[in-house]
């Protein structure tokens, strides 16, 4: 089969979908977004959905190749295409696609996920995040350090040598809403907004998880609640507090997993947001970092021009 001259590059999640149509060159010649994610496709028809957002593309470039990474590759979603094992090259990655035929629509490949520590007592896994890694990896040229994916469940994906040798997943984005809407430690905020990020606050959260001197989590976790009853903080500042709280934990446990000496400095993958409230973090920890707003679209199109797809 000749190369084709357009990719359509899918970033297909678990609450959301969002695309890009690229031509050979890598230019994105136009995008779109989706709430429907793999949760929200519970019961419905994939293919049917597939030819509604992405028809008038295919329509315009019939032989356009499909690539989507995410959850819609997992057990929950379209069809499964099974983890690669890490230490995972971007040569692994690419040996692992499944394949779904869709009926006058050609192929569609979906990106595995990766395994860590597959034997091991708690083994890892990631689906999404590999594909953004390597085209981080290709955007900086560099083949070895640390990838940070913050977000629900943050990922901590160590590269050397090109590799994706492991990584390690916190859950630091789903316990702070959990605690923020369903504890004791919520009441004293706005119910029914996020306030703005308040620096101080969020600061002083993270100094004190990053301290050897007062405990661990569950025990500052309280510090939360005393603080508002006592005035440290208003109820806006609350927030960002336990914000800080809850990152500063994750650097902590990240560092005494991985160890502090990385080559260059932390990678963050992430909306601009999320890398002000890292990188003042890491800052605090006395880790330098970069930042890289999204190379989900560079990984699916790496894939794609590596595997000869397109050209």
């Amino acid at each position: 089969m000749s190369p084709a001259s357009h990719l359509i590059a899918i970033d297909w999640g678990t609450s959301s979908l969002r695309a890009a149509l690229m031509d050979r060159d890598g230019t994105i010649l136009d995008r779109l977004q989706s709430g429907d994610g793999v949760m929200a496709m519970l019961g419905r028809d994939y293919a049917e959905r597939f030819e509604s957002l992405f028809g008038p593309w295919l329509d315009r470039h019939p032989t356009a190749v499909v690539l989507a990474s995410g959850m819609v590759g997992s057990r929950q979603g379209w069809r499964e295409a099974p983890y690669v094992a890490c230490p995972a090259s971007f040569e692994d990655l690419v040996r692992g696609i499944a394949y779904i035929e869709v009926e006058g629509r050609g192929r569609i490949g979906l990106v595995p996920g990766l395994v860590s520590d597959q034997a091991g007592p708690a083994p890892d896994v990631i689906r999404g995040e590999e594909v953004q890694v390597f085209g981080g990896m290709r955007l900086n040229g560099q083949a070895s350090g640390i990838f940070v994916l913050p977000g629900t469940h943050s990922k901590w994906v160590v590269v050397e040598e090109g590799k994706i040798a492991r990584f390690h997943t916190f859950m630091t984005g789903e316990l702070y809403g959990l605690l923020k809407r369903h504890s004791i430690l919520g009441k004293l905020m706005p119910e029914d907004s996020e306030p703005p990020f308040a620096p101080a606050a969020f600061e002083a959260g993270c100094r004190l998880a990053l301290s050897d001197e007062t405990g661990a989590l569950l025990h500052r976790l309280f510090s939360v609640r005393t603080t508002g009853l006592f005035h440290r903080f208003t109820s806006e500042e609350l927030p960002s507090y336990l914000s800080g709280l809850l990152i500063g934990e994750e650097v902590r446990e990240a560092k005494a997993l991985i160890g502090d000496h990385t080559p260059g400095p932390i990678q963050l993958i992430c909306r601009e947001d999320l890398a002000r409230s890292y990188r003042l973090c890491l800052e605090a920890a006395g880790i330098d970092s970069a930042w890289i707003d999204d190379a989900a679209f560079l990984g699916l199109f790496d894939i794609a021009r590596r595997n000869a797809l397109i050209a």
